[in-house]
């Protein structure tokens, strides 16, 4: 760290930025929010990162405190990287970074987001005034991933890890998932196509479909509003 860059100032957003504004490290702490992960999954949720880049990120973020290198218990016994205390706290920050990029044009192309990416949006703008009354869960399978999604008295309760006795089960893909949510694809459609399954209440799902608007822009025409509010900040379990 004694190398790295500094702003050279001592107010604590240029402190921070001093630790994590350089690219990529704050979207390595976004992959890293629901859990730890190995070296090739963080590759595969950030494939236009190099591989030397990575590590670099990655030793710099340890250095800092941010994250930290665990081997697994036997008989796994592989390698993972995770936020530490310090870097548990970025997760506010990250939430309203989220909110606050929410209002951006989304890029050209296919959205892309990677499983967590997307476990991570939905948190970033799920409307507590849309689920109203609601309580029910659901279980989300994003290709190898699995989320839990719990929602009562207002409030979104995401985990990395299967759900028990959920109201549905969603099988699709990241990429279709934001579709139907950001990008008016039809729930009937992508069904029909076979890019999504759902195991149990269909109705549950198309509820849980209309809880997560962005914001409405000139630049992105037929988003609905988000909520002013915060999101409610949700539990989280690491299994690994």
């Amino acid at each position: 760290m004694a190398n790295k860059r500094t702003y050279g100032d001592a107010c604590g957003v240029a402190r921070a930025l001093d630790l994590v504004g350089d690219r990529w490290a704050l979207l390595l702490v976004r992959e890293l929010l629901l859990g730890p992960k190995r070296f090739t999954d963080l590759r595969a949720g950030l494939p236009q990162v190099s591989p030397d880049v990575l590590s670099q990120r990655l030793t710099e973020l340890e250095q800092a405190g941010v994250l930290r290198r665990r081997k697994l218990d036997p008989p796994a016994g592989s390698r993972v990287y995770e936020l530490t205390d310090r870097g548990d706290g970025l997760e506010p920050v990250i939430l309203a970074l989220g909110r606050w990029g929410s209002r951006a044009p989304f890029p050209p192309g296919e959205p892309r987001l990677s499983a967590d990416a997307l476990a991570i949006a939905l948190m970033t703008v799920f409307d507590p005034v849309a689920a109203g009354d609601l309580a029910a869960s659901w279980e989300l399978r994003l290709g190898e991933d699995r989320f839990s999604i719990v929602i009562a008295d207002g409030q979104i309760i995401l985990s990395r890890g299967g759900a028990g006795a959920p109201d549905a089960t969603i099988e699709t893909d990241a990429g279709t998932l934001a579709r139907l949510l950001w990008h008016d694809h039809p729930l009937e459609q992508a069904l029909s196509s076979g890019t999504i399954r759902i195991d149990g209440s269909r109705p549950s799902v198309k509820r849980l479909l209309g809880l997560f608007p962005l914001c409405r822009s000139d630049q992105n025409p037929g988003r609905r509003p988000a909520p002013d509010g915060p999101s409610r900040r949700p539990a989280r379990h690491r299994p690994l």
